[in-house]
């Protein structure tokens, strides 16, 4: 491939080439004008708040992929972009730190936690986590490991809440407590702070535990609270975190990233038994060097923590609407009247939380826009005031 093709095929996948499409329905073209055979089949301009899974990927990922593009280099994870993917996380994490490039968060957290744990062992967790409600069973299925879930009042854990399962130690019949698994930040939009974690490794380092920190919105936590990546993890005692690149902003691709390497073993192999492993991972390793070894990730965190603050501020006061969470990242928790959420949905993608409740979850993301935010919470003030 040429520099000239190159640089067309990153025009074209940050929608700079004018015979681009704009609209649905319209092919678009590729590099030197040919056609690529696709069609684009939705409406770039239309925005939800259900996940910011939902979002595309940040332009500066998708020059770094076609960057990356362009003749052959090792695959497996033996390329130069793998290799220099290494120092990009030990800058962040220190030096100890070895980062293995996964598709996803549940295969990045079903890897960590089986690399960590034996199959008579169990891992304690909220009972909110991703890992007991959000993954299939997959940690259980896949890596054989028995989930301990623990009832909070915020999707927090506490040392006093880890001992509700923490216990059982030599007894044959139980399975025994290996790991303890946090969320930052948290399912329910909730911050640790670094003393917290630190307290919670500190305490399950002394019953011989190991800390995992699943990490699918690690960088709103850092931003929202202004720290470094490492002051929440590798200085506070984790052992072993899942790192979230789609959520921010990335097109695929999450890392386990080892923090301890005594806490983990056999990792290389069960990442492909996973199914983990990636044949051209240089395309996943370079998403996360455009991410991390700049202010991306910061920005792009920062960014949706703002828009996430500016929606609950916008509809906090709106008759009808009640904010029942603190809103710490970008994440914001709302109670609604049923009919309300009901015709919202139809204008605008979220998903209901709690059935039972009415609670709703909207998420912003790197992409989400003032617009964008202000359009939705009229749309929330008039859905609510219309006569059912």
């Amino acid at each position: 491939m040429t520099d000239a093709m190159t640089d067309a095929m990153t025009d074209a996948m940050t929608g700079a080439t004018a015979g681009t499409a704009d609209t649905a329905g319209t092919a678009p073209t590729g590099p030197e004008g040919a056609p690529t055979g696709a069609v684009r089949r939705h409406d770039p301009a239309v925005k939800g708040f259900a996940s910011d899974n939902y979002a595309g990927v940040h332009p500066e990922i998708l020059a770094a992929i076609a960057l990356a593009n362009g003749g052959h280099q090792t695959a497996y994870g033996d390329d130069v972009y793998t290799e220099a993917l290494q120092e990009v996380f030990r800058a962040h994490f220190g030096p100890a730190a070895q980062a293995w490039p996964v598709f996803n968060g549940t295969g990045a957290n079903v890897v960590a936690l089986r690399a960590m744990t034996a199959h008579w062992e169990a891992v304690v967790c909220a009972e909110s986590a991703h890992i007991h409600t959000d993954e299939g069973g997959a940690p259980e299925r896949t890596a054989g490991l028995k989930l301990l879930p623990v009832a909070t009042p915020d999707g927090k854990l506490t040392p006093e809440l880890i001992d509700r399962q923490a216990w059982g130690f030599g007894d044959e019949h139980r399975a025994q407590p290996k790991v303890v698994s946090i969320t930052q930040t948290t399912e329910l939009g909730t911050l640790y702070t670094p003393e917290e974690i630190r307290a919670i490794c500190e305490h399950a380092h002394g019953l011989g535990m190991l800390v995992h920190l699943d990490g699918a919105r690690i960088t709103n936590a850092a931003a929202a609270l202004d720290v470094p990546l490492r002051a929440f993890t590798a200085d506070a005692g984790v052992d072993v975190l899942s790192f979230g690149g789609t959520k921010a902003g990335m097109m695929f691709g999450e890392a386990v990233v080892v923090l301890n390497p005594d806490a983990v073993r056999g990792l290389r192999y069960l990442r492909k038994t996973a199914m983990q492993l990636a044949s051209k991972m240089r395309f996943v390793s370079v998403q996360f060097e455009a991410l991390l070894a700049g202010d991306l990730w910061l920005r792009n965190a920062r960014n949706a923590n703002a828009m996430a603050r500016r929606l609950a501020d916008a509809v906090r006061d709106v008759p009808g609407v009640e904010i029942p969470r603190p809103v710490e990242a970008n994440a914001v928790f709302a109670i609604l009247p049923r009919d309300a959420t009901e015709r919202l949905q139809k204008r605008f993608r979220f998903y209901t939380w709690n059935e039972a409740t009415g609670e709703v979850r909207w998420m912003t993301a790197f992409d989400t826009t003032e617009a964008d935010v202000d359009a939705f919470a009229a749309a929330v003030a008039e859905e609510v005031g219309f006569p059912a």
